[in-house]
This record gives structure tokens, C-alpha cells and sequence, in this order.
């Protein structure tokens, strides 16, 4: 029988005798690559934690001692070890397992994630209501060396160094966001940090110690602090304990026995102790370990050769066409720099940085400053164009407001993953953007229908003096044929991609992806004696006034449908604009309600929330019989 089967809590983990600790790592790592080849997910970030998070459990005592990770999308082996092994298959499937910590999921969850730099922040706040409510334990925080990049966790080390509670910060240090680490931490953690020559000058004078025994007691202390004193100069020790932390490390995050025993003496300890720990992400599966990044989020694949499963031929993804585009425009325009978060694969800039590594700049976790240094580039005559994903964004609005739209500086922001993502969940659905941003003085903001569009809004926006905003979803385009020569278009128009020589009983205004189940919808409607225009508003700000009012007088109603909150999104501003011109015309906006949306298949998402053909037919129809209705009623 597997050990693995045999743990339904971390007390059943700290049963086990230490040297059945190893047999039970590799258990929970070939169970991590069964399921997640079955499921996609997070793989090489998992199984760089492995060793960690048993060593973790055996020595400390969820949920007493509370375990906080940053992101949460090395959790996996935390679930199986937390009451979920039963469970584990149904990861990042709708109604399943999270793909992140979720508080909701477990007590062993105290804090849920799926940002980045947020773990010390939250630990420090636990530990400080465990001291007002007089409780015992520790709070243990695992953030990655790439977490550490983010202004918030300096903020909370900061903050922990003052207030000295019994706070253990984890610094998983495997070199990596989910591409390879950047800035200067990476030089820092990467070599002054690595204690190889604090090692061998420790082990030198512990030799000669061992023979000062006649100096006395008092001689053999002094010269032990001296040698803990020189760690300041060799290791991590000069930035952390500057903080007020006790440094301890760096230790192989894969030798067990040495996790278990420095965990143990760190559990003695009081204040806050930082505790780093070096590892391999993607450890124990050949193909993770050599592309670290390739598997840190992937599909679907095969165990044997790590070869992902094919779904068939596809039109080529937003981010390709994104990508493309930019280097494209970069060519004949030098004043195009390109910035982004940690985030240089999955936001299609890998292309950019190879092409054009001078004008290539790659921030770290620091979405703030991403935004500040391209206001910055902006106001010397620069275009920054800023790829990050639609959630990340949010953790910038307030430098988005005052640093950029405030000035009026030409930033294009690219936001990646707009709408709805799918298994990653509510953390990462893309969901706001269309609301956050269209309250935003000065901001233009744009969404594609297809492909073409994206390209069209990319060149629309290079050349356009005032700060753009171009939102687009995750995965596959439409596959339409590309212009051979790009088309900008006018800032502020829509168009009618679906017109009726009859006078039409419903006006379908989208924005974005929203416009192609609408043309499928229409057609349904159609065959039902229900004449439907429909429009593709690409700019949600500035709205296209002239022809939404035209389409509404036309038709007498009006159905607006967008992948975003209906609180302050598009369907609400296609309201406002109706009301300010005096037009008395009913509406009914189609969204996403007040909610944050689970994680599950995108298209199963869309139908459950009436966002897919079905969706709007249905809607279309129960509107124009209501309103019809209370016409014949009038």
C-alpha cells in the first residue's frame, strides 16, 4: 500500500518515522504528474516544493501553526498532505479542487492566493491576531525568490522586523518566476548569497576551534558570534537581519533530513526568522527540470515524453498575434519599448526581447512600477507598450491614475487575458477591466473582435497621442483572413457587421469576443421572425454615441453584451450615453453578475452565465416578448 494513501492529514504525516519521508516525497510527485497531465496546471512549481512542504508539515502543526503560500500554485503537494488526496483528480475542473490556495477548501488554507508578493503581508497579520487573541503558534510564509521582487513583501519584512513576532518567512530560491529571474535580486540571491565562500571559511574555522579549548568558555563564544557575525558579509544575512530577521541558510530545499532538523530548531526560535532555501523547480521529471518554464502552467500532456496532447489545428492565440504585431512595429518605429511584470512568455514578448533586447525591460513582479517607468519613458517622446494580464493590472490602478492618465502620457497597455480564463479562476479571470478603466479620464480603451482587429487597435494606438488600453482574451482567435495592409481605424467608431433591410426588432451592440455568438444568435433569431442588427462596438470608451443612439432609435431596444461585470461595465455606459441624449429606449445589458466566477472550462462557463449563443438567444427572446408585450399593454 502507498503511503500516500495512507495520510488524510498532516497528524498522519508526523506519524511517519523520518526515514519513510523520502519514499512518501516521490509518492506525492508522481501522483502531482498523473493528475496535473490529466488536468493541466502548475507542474514544475510543485514539484520544486515537494521535499519543503513535507519537511514543512512534519515539523510544523497545521492549522495551528499556520502555512501561508505566495500565489498558491505551489500547493499541490500541500493538498495532498491536507485532507484533499481524494480529491486531488478533480484539480482546476469545474466544481473541483482549486488550482490555489482557496480558504473555502480547507482549514490548512488560512489564506487564499493566486497573486503574487502577498504571503508575508497576510502571515504578519495572522501572527498579529494570534497575539491579540492569546494564541500559541507559529505563522510559516513560502514566498519564491520571484515573489520577493514585489514592493509588498519589502513592505511586510519591513513592518514584521519592527513588531519581532514569531513569524518564519520562507524563501523558496529556485531562480525562476515562470521565466528566469530578473533585476538585481537575481544577481544578489544568485551569487553573493549563495554562502559557498562563507561555507568552506566556516567549516575552516570551526576546524581550529575544535583545538582552542584551553582559551575557556568565554574565548570559545566570542569567536562562535564572530563566525555567525561574518555571515553578514557572505550571505543573505546583511539584507535580512538588517531587517530584524534572523537569517538561516541557504539550505538544498531537497535534502529531507536537513529541512526537518533546521525546521526544528527554527521552531525554538523566537521573533521573525528568515529561513532560504534553494531548489529546482520542476525537480524529479526530466522534461520540467530542462524547460522550467514551459511547464510551470501547462495542458494537458503525456508522462513518458512530457509531449502536450494535441487538440487539433487551431487559428493561432491572441498573445501570437499580439506578439507578432509588435515586432512588426517596432521595425519601423524606434520610439516602440515594450515592459512587462514577470511575465515575458506569457504575454508574448519573448519575440520582442530577442528581436529588440535594448528596448526590451522586464520589471519583476512590480506591476506599480511596470506602470511608473513606462509613464516615465512616455513623457521623453517614448511609446511604451505594457503587456500584462487583465488581474495583474488591478494591482497598478492607482499609478495607472495619477502616473499616467492624470498626464496624459501615451502608455499603450496590452492586457492579456481579459474575460473569462477558465481553470485558473476567479484570481485570474479577467473580469473588471472594462469597468476599472472606463471611469479613467483621458484613457481610451479598446477590445477586439478577432484578430484583425487586434492588429488594426495595436497600430491605431502606436500613433495615438493619450494613454490606450487594447484588452483581449486568452487562447485561440477567430482564424480570419489578416489584411494585407494594416487598417488603423477612428478613434471612437463601431460598426454594424450585421445589417437588415427591414426595420430590425432588437439592436445586439458587443465589444470585444462577444461579437461573434451574438452573429450566431441573430441567425437563430432570425429563423424565429426576429429581425436583429448587430454591432461590434470596439471602443467602450469613447463610446461610438452617434451609433448607438441611430441603432436604438431604429430598433426601439436595445441588448448589450460584454465578457465583464455589468456594474460600471459596457452595457452600463451604453445606458448613460442613452439617457444623456434623452432616448427612452429599453435595455438590457448582458454580463457577468455581482460575483466572482469559479474556475472551470471557459465555453461551460460562458453558457452558465447566459454569456454563449444559447445565452443571448435566450435573452433576446424573453426581451423583445416582454417588451412587446408591454407595448400592446401601453
Amino acid at each position: 500500500m502507498l503511503l500516500l494513501d495512507q495520510i488524510y492529514s498532516p497528524l498522519d504525516l508526523r506519524k511517519l518515522p523520518e526515514d519513510q519521508l523520502s519514499r512518501l516525497c516521490e509518492e506525492v510527485r508522481r501522483r502531482i504528474i498523473d493528475v496535473v497531465s490529466n488536468t493541466g496546471g502548475h507542474l514544475a512549481s510543485s514539484l520544486g516544493v515537494v521535499e519543503l512542504t513535507l519537511a514543512l508539515h512534519y515539523v510544523f502543526q497545521s492549522p495551528v501553526d499556520p502555512i501561508i503560500w505566495d500565489v498558491g500554485d505551489q500547493a499541490y503537494a500541500h493538498k495532498l498532505l491536507t485532507g484533499r488526496r481524494e480529491e486531488f483528480e478533480t484539480l482546476r475542473q469545474a466544481g473541483g479542487l482549486s488550482g490555489f490556495t482557496r480558504r473555502e477548501e480547507s482549514e490548512h488554507d488560512p489564506f487564499g492566493a493566486g497573486h503574487a508578493s502577498t504571503s508575508i503581508s497576510a502571515a504578519l497579520g495572522i501572527a498579529e491576531a494570534k497575539r491579540l487573541k492569546g494564541e500559541q503558534g507559529k505563522v510559516v510564509a513560502v514566498i519564491g525568490d520571484g515573489g520577493m521582487t514585489g514592493g509588498l513583501a519589502f513592505e511586510a519584512l519591513n513592518h514584521a522586523g519592527s513588531l519581532e513576532r514569531d513569524l518564519v518567512v520562507v524563501l523558496n530560491d529556485n531562480q525562476m518566476f515562470i521565466s528566469r529571474r530578473v533585476g538585481a535580486m537575481s544577481g544578489w540571491l544568485s551569487q553573493r548569497l549563495s554562502g559557498s565562500t562563507f561555507n568552506r571559511l566556516r567549516r575552516h574555522i570551526k576546524e581550529r576551534l575544535t583545538s582552542w579549548d584551553h582559551y575557556g568558555e568565554d574565548a570559545l563564544h566570542f569567536m562562535r558570534r564572530l563566525l555567525e557575525g561574518t555571515k553578514a558579509v557572505f550571505t543573505p544575512g546583511i539584507l535580512f537581519e538588517g531587517l530584524n530577521f534572523q537569517y538561516v541558510g541557504p539550505v538544498d530545499g531537497h535534502d529531507l533530513e536537513a529541512l526537518v532538523s533546521m525546521f526544528r530548531n527554527v521552531r525554538s526560535l523566537d521573533g521573525p526568522v528568515l529561513v532560504h532555501v534553494r531548489t529546482t523547480k520542476g525537480k524529479g521529471c526530466t522534461y520540467a527540470e530542462e524547460n522550467p518554464s514551459r511547464y510551470h502552467g501547462v495542458g494537458k500532456f503525456c508522462v513518458e515524453t512530457g509531449e502536450l496532447r494535441s487538440e487539433g489545428k487551431k487559428p493561432p492565440a491572441y498573445t501570437q498575434v499580439f506578439s507578432r504585431a509588435l515586432v512588426d512595429l517596432a521595425r519601423k518605429n524606434d520610439r516602440i519599448v515594450a515592459v512587462t511584470a514577470a511575465m515575458k512568455d506569457g504575454t508574448g514578448l519573448r519575440a520582442f526581447a530577442d528581436s529588440f533586447p535594448d528596448r526590451f525591460y522586464d520589471v519583476g513582479i512590480a506591476e506599480g512600477h511596470a506602470v511608473t517607468f513606462a509613464g516615465g519613458l512616455a513623457s521623453q517622446g517614448f511609446r511604451p507598450v505594457v503587456a500584462i494580464y487583465s488581474t495583474f493590472l488591478q494591482r497598478a490602478y492607482d499609478m495607472l491614475v495619477h502616473d499616467v492618465c492624470l498626464q496624459n502620457l501615451p502608455v499603450i497597455f496590452v492586457l492579456d487575458r481579459a474575460g473569462i480564463v477558465g481553470e485558473d479562476g476567479p484570481t485570474h479571470h479577467g473580469l473588471f477591466d472594462l469597468s476599472y478603466l472606463g471611469s479613467l479620464p483621458n484613457l481610451t480603451v479598446m477590445a477586439p473582435s478577432d484578430e484583425n482587429e487586434l492588429v488594426r487597435m495595436l497600430h491605431t494606438a502606436a500613433d495615438f497621442e493619450g494613454p490606450v488600453a487594447i484588452r483581449y482574451p486568452r487562447g485561440s482567435a477567430v482564424g480570419v483572413k489578416r489584411d494585407a495592409k494594416v487598417k488603423k481605424l477612428l478613434v471612437g467608431r463601431g460598426r454594424i457587421v450585421r445589417a437588415t433591410h427591414k426595420k430590425p426588432d432588437l439592436a445586439i451592440v458587443t465589444i470585444g469576443t462577444m461579437l461573434h455568438p451574438a452573429l450566431k444568435a441573430s441567425k437563430v433569431l432570425a429563423e424565429r421572425g426576429i429581425e436583429v442588427v448587430v454591432a461590434d462596438a470596439r471602443f467602450s470608451k469613447p463610446l461610438d454615441e452617434v451609433l448607438i443612439v441611430r441603432l436604438a432609435a431604429q430598433a426601439g431596444r436595445v441588448l448589450t453584451v460584454e465578457e465583464n461585470v455589468v456594474a460600471g461595465g459596457f452595457g452600463q455606459a451604453v445606458c448613460a450615453c442613452l439617457q444623456k441624449r434623452g432616448l427612452q429606449v429599453p435595455v438590457i445589458t448582458l454580463g457577468v453578475p455581482d460575483c466572482f466566477v469559479a474556475h472551470g472550462d471557459p465555453q461551460s462557463l460562458r453558457g452558465q452565465l447566459g454569456l454563449d449563443a444559447g445565452g443571448i438567444v435566450k435573452s433576446a427572446l424573453d426581451f423583445v416578448k416582454k417588451s412587446q408585450t408591454g407595448e400592446r399593454r401601453a
